[in-house]
Formats: C-alpha cells, sequence, structure tokens
C-alpha cells in the first residue's frame, strides 16, 4: 500500500495585526524560515499546499523554491476564526472553545467546525495526491485541530507548546494515520 506524507507546518513568527490574509513574518519568522527551509532540504516534496494567509505562505516559500514547485493555496487550511471581532481575552475565549468544542464566540467558528474543515480539506489531499509527499503551510490552532481529529491527546496543552514555525510529518495508508513524527527543531 503506497503511504502518503502530510507535512501540516504551522507558520513563523508574525508581528500581530488583525489583517489575516495581509500578515507576514515579523524578522524572527524570516530568520526562522530559512532554518525549517534547511530542515525540508533533503525531504521529498512532491506538493507544495498554503493557507491563503501571507504568514503561512511566506513559511513555505523557501521549500517551494527550493523543491521548484508552486504554491497552491487552499481557503480551507486558513486559521480557525475565533471570533467575529477580536476578544478581550485570548486565552480565556482558546480556552472556551477547547473545552466546549461546540461552543462558537459570536462569528466566529467552533472546533468541531473548524476541525470539519480542515479534515474536508485533509481528505482532499489525501485522495487527490495518494502515495506522495505534500507540504501544507497552516496555522496553529487549525494543525492541533486536525491533528486531534486522530488522537485527543493534541489537545489545548498540545497547541499551547507548539514551536513558531513547528512541523508534523503524518503519514497515511489511504485515510488510516500510521505515524507522526515532529520534524522541526530549532536550532540555534
Amino acid at each position: 500500500m503506497k503511504q502518503t506524507e502530510i507535512y501540516l507546518v504551522r507558520h513563523a513568527h508574525s508581528t500581530y495585526s488583525p489583517d489575516e490574509y495581509g500578515r507576514g513574518l515579523s524578522s524572527n519568522g524570516h530568520h526562522d524560515q530559512k532554518l525549517l527551509m534547511h530542515q525540508m532540504a533533503e525531504k521529498h516534496v512532491n506538493v507544495i499546499l498554503s493557507s491563503p494567509y501571507k504568514r503561512a505562505i511566506q513559511t513555505v516559500e523557501g521549500i517551494a523554491q527550493q523543491h521548484d514547485k508552486d504554491i497552491q493555496l487552499i481557503e480551507a487550511f486558513k486559521e480557525r476564526t475565533l471570533a467575529g471581532k477580536p476578544v478581550e481575552n485570548f486565552q480565556e475565549a482558546i480556552e472556551m472553545v477547547w473545552h466546549n468544542e461546540s461552543y462558537a464566540h459570536p462569528g466566529g467558528e467552533s472546533n468541531d467546525e473548524a476541525r470539519n474543515r480542515g479534515i474536508d480539506a485533509l481528505k482532499d489531499v489525501l485522495k487527490t495526491y495518494e502515495g506522495e509527499s505534500i507540504v501544507i503551510g497552516t496555522h496553529g490552532n487549525l494543525l492541533a485541530l486536525i491533528m486531534s481529529y486522530f488522537d485527543q491527546k493534541y489537545d489545548v496543552t498540545f497547541w499551547r507548546n507548539l514551536d513558531m514555525p513547528d512541523v508534523y510529518c503524518l503519514t497515511f495508508e489511504e485515510e488510516t494515520l500510521v505515524n507522526v513524527q515532529r520534524i522541526w527543531e530549532r536550532v540555534n
């Protein structure tokens, strides 16, 4: 049976702004993006997909150039919408949606909704690119939600401990997850 490798890449550091689509990487983010490019240099990569958010695209750009691939934008891999407008206490707002997975703040997505969006997109990728190696530029909350579909140990604590960037290689046989390996290693 052909195995499919999915590299879920959480974007590198970006300076916060309310412009989700246009917010790019910080200088630290650009530095780490170059480290990530070197760590992914020896990996076999067939396809590069990304959230349409600039910080996710910029994080995988070096990998795309290195492997001479175009980046295909997939709307479904954008970050979960926590609320329709900025929340007063971000940590409290995140805790609420992780502890009640069907709850959504006004104008936002529940964990269930965001996870379903991410998993539907992931299943499409697994069907379309079966047996290939795919890099997906995405975001911390969505990455944790996708992984939590397969194993509940990928929870809010896992999300809190993610690095920026971070990379997990998920190996699949058809739609069955058979292995998870963290790829990113911060080297000073």
